[in-house]
């Protein structure tokens, strides 16, 4: 993201835009539209504000390099069939053709703007992504774009059909228990790096693979100590395991007003009490950010520092880093309830997944393999 996207993120507070403003300045002061801005910002979330902000910026400079001019409200159906034609090109087809895809000239201007770094197409996700963006911005500026219309719809079906790519994983190879335990093998010096890294590697896991954003927000008031269960369900009198109820704020799959919470047992609850004891923690973020001489920080975790964390153990571990990424947890999640022979629904009571088809993506072809379902041939 580019300074110039700073403007861009007050641009998509949620359904309170700036150009929706002059709209509503008859009707409202202007303490209520800033009030209501504010709210929307808030319950969009700073990290999905960038994201939508970044995009807006790439979809600005693209049709500056592409038409000679900013964005036209609306904009004309032959532009978004040329934002499709740009991204979405056959790549075999463009070592035939060089005038086939995105212009030389268009990619080298984005590429000097910083905001272009394949070589090739487009994923489909993407260019999704952004024309929906695209379609939200028109909407809340009260204008009808082309997006609906037959052709571009029937334009971006055929194209992402001829891509045939298949989607990405976030993480190559899921963090199982076994890689986990290597990772948390690199965490034994009694640092407040390792205090910290044990607690959240166990926690991230333990409590169904959180996404990277749900550990960072993490607060103390989201945390329930409730009654120790028994080590042995068998021998309910025998020693007892501490159980701990974390509060699930906002989620991509939840508002925060939704009441849930994952429930961790045993390890990832010890790790956490440690960590909170030795940093002193009473109150605030759970996971805080510590510089290089251990002085331990007061605000929260940033997101994008979990997975350099565990990029950063990996390498420790001696595992690939580029292999494994802060999702790797919560698809080695599931992969490991699989292993386990846990049933789907039960993984996904504490994953909070809400798709079936979406959490059963994790359980790895490896373990498949290993099942009776693809050896009944």
């Amino acid at each position: 993201m580019t300074i110039g996207d700073d403007f861009a993120i007050d641009a998509l507070a949620g359904f309170l835009p700036l150009s929706a403003r002059d709209r509503l300045a008859e009707t409202l002061t202007a303490a209520e539209i800033d009030t209501l801005t504010h709210l929307a910002k808030a319950g969009t979330g700073p990290h999905s504000l960038r994201a939508l902000a970044s995009d807006l910026g790439y979809l600005e400079a693209w049709a500056r390099a592409s038409t000679g001019a900013p964005l036209a409200w609306p904009m004309s159906e032959a532009t978004v069939l040329r934002f499709i034609a740009h991204h979405l090109f056959d790549a075999a087809e463009r070592e035939r053709n060089p005038e086939h895809g995105m212009p030389a000239a268009v990619a080298a201007m984005l590429r000097a703007d910083g905001r272009l770094r394949t070589e090739g197409p487009h994923a489909p996700a993407t260019v999704r992504r952004r024309l929906a963006l695209w379609s939200s911005l028109h909407r809340w500026r009260g204008l009808e774009g082309p997006f609906a219309s037959p052709s571009v719809r029937n334009a971006l079906r055929l194209a992402v059909r001829a891509a045939d790519r298949p989607r990405a994983r976030k993480s190559r190879s899921a963090i199982t228990r076994d890689v986990l335990d290597r990772l948390l093998a690199t965490c034994g010096r009694g640092t407040a790096l390792d205090v910290r890294d044990r607690a959240l590697l166990l926690l991230a896991f333990g409590s169904g693979g959180r996404r990277r954003s749900e550990i960072a927000t993490l607060e103390v008031d989201d945390l329930e100590n409730l009654e120790p269960v028994p080590a042995d369900p068998n021998a309910p009198s025998g020693d007892k395991l501490p159980v701990m109820a974390i509060r699930l704020r906002r989620t991509k799959t939840a508002s925060a007003d939704a009441g849930e919470s994952a429930l961790v047992v045993g390890r990832p609850v010890e790790a956490l009490r440690a960590w909170l004891a030795f940093a002193k923690i009473a109150a605030g973020p759970v996971f805080r950010p510590i510089d290089k001489w251990g002085n331990i920080g007061a605000a929260a975790l940033d997101p994008q520092s979990v997975n350099a964390m565990i990029k950063s153990r990996c390498a420790a571990a001696g595992l690939d880093p580029r292999e494994f990424s802060a999702h790797g947890l919560r698809s080695g999640y599931l992969t490991e309830a699989a292993r386990a022979g846990v049933p789907l629904q039960e993984a996904m009571q504490q994953s909070r997944h809400r798709s079936v088809q979406q959490a059963a993506r994790y359980y790895k072809e490896g373990d498949i393999a290993r099942g009776r379902a693809a050896r009944l041939g």
